[in-house]
């Protein structure tokens, strides 16, 4: 069955301050590296089949997949379309902010200069659909970004604007879906 598997970057500084990275290119922590690492661990344990890495070009989805690419010798290479989505005037501001979680559910809202859930959708629809019809062939894994995962998560399952606008993973946590 084809499939493809999905993780978050490591930690950031800006998560530990509980701040939006969004499109900002935030650096990851020491802690962040050691999460891909064990991530890289991981995956040569538990002998997930991985043909190639695709990760976002922002510095700490890069560093997180070059690290795993580096440990378990799978090939890596950048896809734009995995860059998280752009929070607009809410970039570096609380993750938890109540205005902010209001306008998560509203998928037309640019942010103030962001980008709409929309058009992130649509980006990443497209490159899911691109995967799918490559992967009778290969298996992927993506490393990208919070607001990535809540797209990836929405293509396979169903969910209400306020399940997607709660979703989340964990920082190097790796989930796995099937098309």
């Amino acid at each position: 069955m084809a499939h493809l598997y999905f993780t978050r970057h490591g930690q950031t500084v800006w998560n530990v301050a509980n701040k939006i990275c969004g499109a900002t290119d935030v650096a990851l922590t020491e802690l962040g590296h050691q999460q891909a690492k064990e991530l890289g661990k991981k995956i040569l344990e538990e002998k997930l089949q991985i043909d190639e890495i695709l990760y976002s070009p922002l510095m700490r989805a890069r560093d997180t997949a070059l690290e795993v690419s580096q440990i378990t010798g799978i090939p890596a290479y950048e896809e734009k379309r995995l860059m998280e989505q752009n929070f607009g005037k809410y970039e570096a501001t609380a993750r938890n902010g109540a205005e902010f979680q209001e306008m998560k559910k509203s998928f037309v809202n640019h942010f103030g200069g962001g980008e709409t859930m929309l058009h992130l959708a649509q980006r990443i629809y497209n490159l899911l659909d691109e995967i799918k019809s490559k992967s009778e062939n290969k298996t992927y894994l993506l490393v990208a970004h919070n607001g990535i995962a809540r797209v990836v998560h929405s293509y396979f399952y169903d969910m209400t604007n306020e399940e997607y606008a709660a979703f989340g993973i964990r920082n190097c946590e790796i989930r796995e879906y099937f098309f």
